[in-house]
């Protein structure tokens, strides 16, 4: 099994620098042992203008059998692959990739101390591969590196040059040129040559997820074919394949916004102190409480729950029967996964599983999977976005989705002085964009109210401190003319004045036109 790495270069930036970024001196050829046999790494030229390093493995054939995995391709059926007598030592695949992995660590990582700005910096490169398993054929090998960068030439091997009729076999000779950072043509590599043999020597596990992620950083979220890659790598194993696929949208969900994933994947809370979690009635089930309350008084059977996090209140929704669907919808996939093993979704009687489905999305962005629905919770949701993101949230959710009761709570900031662990001028939690006042959360779902056709009253969760209010402020709209209209429009004290004084005003008008009368 057989690679070359050749480098171009010049007398003021040489080709030699590919053994520093490699980490494997030219004048030296080195031996590393495998799981499966030993690699050779050795330089067939080295020069100023054009330096090559080679990879050899040495496939011990008997202990790929005794380790598993060596009947046929990856355990498949294949009747002209026996145990002892395969591809294995020739045809580049999976053990090839490991051999990259465990030979040239530090590059695939990017490091070279010696010389981290030519590791940083792209350079002219040729990687051939005598003999490679391309199930696809020559058509995918040029779209699975062609849209990384790679001018790529995959020539067909014959079944045997003395019999052309036979026709081609399913191996290529593969070259690829380019002008790209090691670090990622060594990436490619890694991720790629398992995908075109369609197999692997070990047993997929969950960690393999987390190893495409990490070495498709910065190229697999765009890749065209992303599907088939993911599907393959994870030996189309249907559970990580989904895992990967959700938590690539996330990827993609952060470059779209121009933000870091982890500020998007933000819905997992921290640990809740034991001394404090011991407190009778805290706040998060007062809020819980408070919510159900107005759900059930909306008469809500079908209900969202937006920003599920990891799933309190669909729990909660759970055990009452009054809720005949529950959907919990969250950006973060980690949050989902928490969730899943809280509500215990795998072991779930088929009746009750019917009633809930978690589902990943953005609520910055329309779903048609979320329309119809009677009511919607958005739980300490708003604060976590910035201020430029939320009329996108409102159309959403009152102007897409519309249902016919929606259910908003958000901290009052104007209570954080009551709190004698929360240093002045400090949010609540560490990804808060802002904390409203009542008066600006008023203003806000008054706004959204008249521009999306609802009405809107509000109720203070906690204690209601007569000076600067509750701790949490709630609004719930319902859709005008809806079940939930009859209660009204309301705000905080002093909006409730000017609400009184408008009422004043009316009366006053109509009795002057009955006396006029």
């Amino acid at each position: 099994m057989f690679m070359t790495i050749t480098a171009t270069g010049s007398t003021e930036v040489p080709a030699t620098d590919l053994g520093f970024l490699l980490h494997k001196h030219p004048d030296k050829a080195q031996a590393f042992s495998t799981a499966y046999g030993e690699a050779h790494v050795f330089y067939p030229e080295a020069t100023a203008e054009s330096t090559t390093a080679a990879l050899l493995l040495e496939v011990d054939s008997p202990a790929l059998v005794r380790r598993g995995k060596g009947r046929g391709r990856g355990g498949a059926p294949d009747a002209a692959l026996a145990q002892y007598v395969n591809d294995r030592p020739y045809a580049a695949s999976s053990l090839l990739a490991v051999a990259l992995r465990t030979v040239f660590s530090s590059a695939l990582r990017g490091e070279c101390r010696t010389h981290p700005e030519r590791a940083a910096a792209p350079m002219p490169l040729r990687v051939e591969v005598p003999v490679l398993p391309a199930r696809g054929g020559p058509e995918l090998v040029a779209k699975l590196f062609g849209p990384l960068g790679w001018r790529v030439a995959a020539e067909p091997i014959p079944l045997d040059a003395r019999f052309p009729e036979w026709g081609e076999s399913r191996y290529v000779a593969l070259t690829l040129e380019g002008e790209l950072r090691l670090a990622d043509a060594l990436r490619h590599l890694y991720v790629l040559l398992p995908v075109l043999d369609d197999a692997k020597h070990y047993w997929v596990s969950a960690d393999e997820v987390d190893k495409l992620l990490r070495f498709g950083e910065g190229w697999l979220p765009r890749h065209p074919e992303q599907k088939l890659i993911t599907s393959r790598y994870l030996s189309r194993r249907w559970s990580l394949t989904r895992q990967a696929m959700e938590r690539l949208e996330l990827v993609r969900l952060a470059d779209a916004d121009d933000i870091e994933v982890e500020e998007i994947d933000n819905a997992v809370e921290p640990e809740v102190p034991e001394e404090v979690a011991e407190r009778p009635a805290p706040l998060a089930v007062q809020r819980r409480e408070a919510i159900l309350a107005e759900l059930r008084g909306a008469g809500a059977a079908r209900v969202l729950d937006l920003g599920c996090g990891q799933g309190q209140l669909v729990a909660a929704l759970l055990k009452e029967v009054r809720f005949t669907e529950i959907v919990g919808v969250d950006v973060s996939v980690r949050a989902l996964d928490i969730a899943a093993r809280r509500l215990r979704l795998d072991r779930m009687g088929e009746r009750q599983a019917g009633r809930v489905a978690l589902l990943q999305g953005s609520l910055a962005y329309t779903d048609a999977r979320l329309m119809g629905y009677d009511a919607a919770a958005l739980s300490e949701v708003v604060e976590h976005l910035d201020l430029p993101r939320l009329p996108a949230l409102e159309y959403a959710v009152f102007g897409a989705a519309r249902p016919r009761t929606v259910v908003v709570t958000t901290p009052n900031v104007e209570y954080n002085v009551r709190w004698e662990s929360l240093p002045a001028g400090h949010v609540r939690h560490a990804d808060h964009r802002f904390e409203w006042t009542r008066a600006q959360f008023g203003a806000w779902a008054d706004g959204v109210a008249e521009q999306y056709g609802y009405q809107v009253r509000f109720v203070p969760v906690g204690p209601d401190d007569p000076e600067v209010g509750a701790p949490t402020q709630m609004a719930v709209f319902a859709l005008a003319g809806g079940p939930d209209a009859e209660h009204g429009a309301g705000t905080g004290e002093d909006r409730k004045q000017g609400r009184e004084q408008d009422r004043k005003q009316d009366q006053d008008n109509k009795d002057e036109k009955e006396a006029v009368a």
